[in-house]
């Protein structure tokens, strides 16, 4: 268990049953006033965005109790306890006191949580039912693909084994980089860790074992695999116009 404002995720026990699930993202830490700030926090600048097709649009490369799991008790959680460090930043400015050595460890939970929910609400539009394979060839997510990569190949193989190897859970991400004004593949360390600054994420894989254990188990592999037949490029190149625009 973990309290509000240190970074956690789910074990892969509690993944099996909603009812640990809840209990986990309900934990608190041992401090009532900061608890209580947390629980009273359910609303804030932070919501839960719907997600743009149904629980089973996506399998069977990604199942519908997943989706259902994920984007309800997991992206909630996220959304919910960074409004919560945000209401809590907000009452120890305003009372100061003790709580202001608290600033550290509410910060770290912003900075987790509110990364969880960054991170997701593209995840849910970077896939689509009928997605996949290569973006359209007159895209200009395609040209940079192959100018930066290589290749369409060489870049799949390169965000693929960033996804794997990441180092327990985290993410892969494409991202632009508006001083090179190139395209990388990164890995992300829970949702905060191994950033770059000033990057737009693009295409994001979430590889916490939330993201699949149901369905593929240990084989981080096979769901990686699963992902990329489900790809929405058409909200990826989206993205990378919105971030050339916003440079």
């Amino acid at each position: 268990m973990t309290t509000p404002y240190e970074p956690g995720g789910f074990s892969r026990r509690e993944m099996i049953g909603s009812a640990a699930l809840v209990g986990g993202w309900m934990a608190l830490g041992a401090d009532p006033t900061l608890a209580a700030a947390y629980q009273a926090s359910d609303s804030g600048p932070y919501s839960l965005p719907p997600l743009p097709y149904d629980y089973a649009d996506l399998e069977p490369h990604i199942d519908a109790q997943t989706m259902k799991l994920h984007h309800d008790i997991h992206h909630a959680g996220y959304v919910r306890k960074a409004n919560a460090a945000l209401a809590t930043l907000q009452r120890i400015r305003e009372t100061g006191g003790n709580d202001i050595k608290k600033v550290r460890a509410v910060s770290d939970a912003l900075s987790f949580n509110a990364s969880g929910h960054v991170l997701h609400a593209i995840f849910w539009q970077n896939m689509k039912k009928d997605g996949g394979g290569e973006p359209s060839s007159g895209t200009d997510i395609a040209g940079m693909i192959r100018r930066d990569f290589g290749s369409f190949h060489a870049f799949a193989g390169h965000f693929q084994a960033a996804a794997a190897q990441v180092q327990g859970s985290g993410w892969g991400i494409l991202a632009y980089e508006p001083l090179a004004k190139r395209l990388i593949v990164l890995q992300s360390e829970k949702h905060n860790n191994l950033s770059v600054w000033g990057v737009v994420p693009l295409l994001v894989i979430d590889v916490w074992e939330h993201a699949y254990y149901l369905r593929y188990q240990n084989r981080r592999n096979d769901y990686i695999k699963a992902f990329m037949r489900v790809v929405n490029w058409d909200h990826v190149e989206k993205r990378l116009q919105a971030a050339r625009q916003n440079a």
